[in-house]
């Protein structure tokens, strides 16, 4: 088919000619008018081939889908692969503009059909819900029943329906639960509201109202974000907005409340949960929130043994490194996710070191996060909910190919890790949340049948990359890349398992070297992050004690036309390439 962006792939000789000439290969132009320097590893020698450029407006298959082909070793643990859904935005199953659980469960193909077989399918085996219970807001932070799903998204019977289908195909699937607070509208607050109004100048009483001790009154408007209760002269916490009152989690009859809640949810079939604004619990104590985490772990997991916990800290590393003290599962790991995280700057070069300070720092995070708890599952993203999309991390020329490469950093780490919905077709979003929050993008015909309204006051987002029916069909698309990235994960059980270690002998500022081990076999991740094709000598990786001739290529991630190749002079690393070698 016809290609929207041609113009930016590398403009090679025909992959046969390039594959067989080796290091002699010829580029017929430097995309992006980049100068050719001089690197730690050999810049690849270039001869002509005599071989004409080819003009056609069509390519044949990536050369990186043919190299993966092969089996897959998917197992099941909470070392997943997660897609996170904003159900609001993913389609539309019943016609009236707004996503629901019906359409979700329509789609649960498009994210795993559930045959490692087939090739029709994103491959992820976990799904994060944003949050599905009835809210005020089209966002549903704030939580008005905690055991029911909002009527715009559908009921609990649809519900049950994506649960049993979910896990048909083998997916798993965490939901949002929100406990730092409720909504103003949920019957706790409005109850204990109400008492208040109708105490005067008495005493309150847990024992007259429970839901009193629900949450954080005071007589007097205490520093911070304090609001007055409606025709009471009290006041209550609501640290990010009025209408959502915080929850005083100290309180044991709140406590068993939610355990009753978490039952509600294990009981309908989920997997776990995402805890979200779990640095907020107690604003600036870490060990007071440490506690209530240990104490939701701990009774959660009492329930359902391998219930899978992962907690939004938004704050630095050294930080959320220490609520791994809770036991819980996972973190997100803030570091490595949004424009200026450690990902989109080793991606853009902007990183001290170059590519060096991403190899370091995945190799750091074992004895950063394992001090705290050996069993620590990281929580790698790249961007979510409340992040401007990747897509608009990247100017230029190369920018497509950056915007893959930052999904492969994203998705060779260890540990559970997450995709936005969209992120996979390079959507674009920025500004204010309901902008990161469009409709996703099945087709640029916005009549088609499933394709969501988004939210109201969400601006006009223009897409910078083309629409799923688009770029299915595209071998080269990001859609594809994201495709072949995820096939990759699942058939090496080191990516996302392995003990890793940087191998500084042998890398540098343009190439990042990692080796995983996992159940005594091990694989090496090579990922060139420079905008130039480099030969690595083989002979260092002796030096490093690595087996060269034990050595052979097991997957590769393209940005371009041409393929990884392992000759008799080196491993051939195109730009902004990954290498598997096993």
């Amino acid at each position: 088919m016809k290609k929207k962006w041609i113009a930016y792939l590398l403009s090679v000789s025909i992959f046969a000619g390039s594959l067989l000439s080796g290091c002699g290969a010829k580029e017929t132009e430097n995309k992006g008018g980049l100068p050719e320097t001089e690197s730690a590893v050999l810049t690849e020698t270039e001869e002509s081939t005599g071989e004409e450029e080819t003009t056609e407006e069509t390519l044949p298959e990536s050369p990186m889908i043919e190299a993966n082909k092969g089996g897959q070793q998917v197992i099941d643990d909470k070392y997943r692969t997660f897609y996170e859904v904003f159900v609001y935005s993913f389609y539309d199953g019943n016609g009236d503009g707004v996503g629901d659980l019906k359409g979700l469960t329509e789609k649960l193909d498009y994210i795993n059909d559930g045959d490692p077989a087939t090739t029709d399918d994103l491959g992820f085996n976990g799904i994060w819900l944003m949050p599905v219970m009835p809210s005020t807001t089209y966002h549903k932070y704030d939580v008005i029943d905690y055991c029911d799903i909002d009527p715009e998204y559908g009921t609990l019977e649809d519900f049950k329906e994506l649960m049993d289908q979910c896990h048909a195909r083998g997916i798993n699937v965490i939901i949002d639960f929100v406990m730092n607070h409720t909504s103003s509208k949920h019957e706790w607050f409005t109850t204990a509201c109400a008492y208040l109004r109708d105490l005067g100048d008495g005493e309150p009483s847990e024992s007259e109202c429970p839901y009193y001790g629900y949450y954080n009154f005071s007589k007097e408007k205490l520093s911070g974000d304090y609001y007055k209760v409606p025709g009471a002269d009290w006041y209550y916490e609501g640290k990010f907005w009025s209408e959502m009152p915080d929850l005083n989690l100290a309180n044991e009859a709140l406590r068993t409340e939610i355990g009753e809640i978490v039952s509600f949810w294990i009981d309908l079939g989920v997997d776990g949960f995402r805890l979200d604004a779990a640095k907020e619990y107690y604003s600036d104590n870490i060990p007071a929130n440490v506690e209530v985490l240990s104490w939701f772990n701990t009774m959660v997991k009492e329930k359902k043994e391998d219930a899978y916990i992962v907690a939004e800290v938004w704050a630095d590393m050294n930080a959320y490194a220490q609520y791994y003290e809770s036991g819980i599962d996972s973190v997100f790991n803030f570091a490595f996710a949004n424009s200026e995280g450690l990902i989109a700057k080793t991606v853009k070069g902007n990183a001290p070191g170059g590519a060096a300070a991403y190899g370091k720092a995945v190799a750091e995070l074992s004895g950063q996060f394992g001090q705290y708890n050996e069993n620590f599952i990281d929580a790698p993203f790249y961007c979510n909910h409340d992040l401007g999309r990747s897509a608009g991390y990247y100017n230029g020329e190369w920018a497509e190919a950056q915007v893959k490469m930052g999904a492969a950093l994203n998705l060779m780490m260890n540990g559970a890790a997450f995709v936005y919905y969209g992120e996979e077709l390079g959507m674009k979003g920025s500004g204010k949340d309901e902008n990161k929050r469009a409709p996703m993008y099945w087709s640029e015909d916005e009549k088609m049948p499933g394709m969501c309204a988004g939210p109201k006051d969400m601006e006009d987002v223009k897409m910078k990359y083309p629409s799923l029916e688009v770029q299915k069909e595209d071998s080269y698309s990001i859609y594809n890349y994201y495709k072949q990235a995820v096939l990759l994960r699942n058939r090496y059980p080191q990516i996302a398992r392995g003990e890793v270690a940087y191998l500084s002998g042998i890398s540098d500022d343009k190439v990042c070297i990692l080796k995983k081990e996992y159940e005594d076999s091990s694989i090496l991740i090579l990922f060139n992050l420079s905008a130039e094709k480099l030969l690595l000598n083989m002979e260092d990786f002796n030096l490093a004690k690595i087996d060269v001739d034990s050595l052979s290529l097991g997957g590769m991630l393209l940005t371009g036309e041409e393929a990884v190749s392992l000759e008799e002079s080196g491993l051939i690393l195109p730009p902004y390439s990954v290498a598997i070698l096993e």
